[in-house]
């Protein structure tokens, strides 16, 4: 990857550990879940009632927080067929462009991602179609729980706060969806430095290039031997 061969600062190689250990994690619990409960149904006829719908929150959790992480260590596959025509300048100037053009998508994306989430957290969404222009009052939905995953006792706190003293019987929607515009904040924030990055010339595009030449160069001693 482009940016593994960069040096870090500390403080970078400590975000780089905080996001692939969440990565990790997230990982490791779909699996455990997943595994707990193949067991539990083929072994002994029962299973993990909030099982599956825990692991489909976790999977759209690693997606929304991989793609920023995939856009910092440039991993996101691309074409650059017509982009390498193209001498050193105008193949800049090409990557800046896509840069802001995928600067402007995750600002929509957060927009959209903040409107939807907002109400579930008892806050206001934007206004304005496109750009947000303000917030305009929504209807307070922090009482809406999920449909399986109950709520862990540590987390009862929350109820005078969230839900007016009444008691959740099952997580509050806000929470695993919340990831929504975090991870929309963070692909943002990523897609903000891979664009200063190619103006600075420290990156030279937003993809990963010629993965299939490099995947050969690996494994060409090991052709040669035999």
């Amino acid at each position: 990857m482009a940016t593994h061969g960069q040096a870090q600062s500390g403080l970078g190689r400590i975000v780089s550990e905080i996001e692939e250990t969440a990565i990790a994690l997230i990982l490791g619990l779909m699996t455990i879940i997943t595994f707990i409960n193949v067991v539990l149904r083929y072994g002994f006829n029962t299973g993990i009632i909030w099982g599956l719908e825990a692991v489909t929150f976790l999977f759209a959790w690693l997606v929304l927080f991989g793609m920023s992480y995939a856009v910092k260590v440039t991993a996101h596959l691309g074409v650059d067929a017509v982009i390498n025509l193209f001498n050193e300048g105008p193949r800049k100037v090409l990557a800046v462009i896509a840069g802001l053009i995928c600067v402007i998508y995750a600002g929509l994306l957060m927009k959209g991602a903040w409107d939807y989430w907002a109400p579930f957290a008892g806050l206001d969404a934007t206004s304005g179609r496109w750009f947000p222009t303000g917030f305009e009052n929504s209807r307070d939905q922090a009482w809406y729980e999920v449909i399986d995953t109950p709520i862990p006792e540590w987390l009862r706190f929350i109820e005078p706060i969230m839900n007016e003293g009444e008691a959740y019987e099952k997580l509050p929607r806000f929470i695993p969806y919340f990831m929504l515009p975090f991870g929309a904040a963070l692909l943002l924030l990523r897609f903000v430095q891979a664009t200063l990055k190619v103006i600075s010339g420290r990156q030279t595009s937003l993809i990963v290039s010629h993965e299939a030449e490099d995947a050969v160069e690996d494994v060409k001693h090991m052709n040669a031997e035999g």
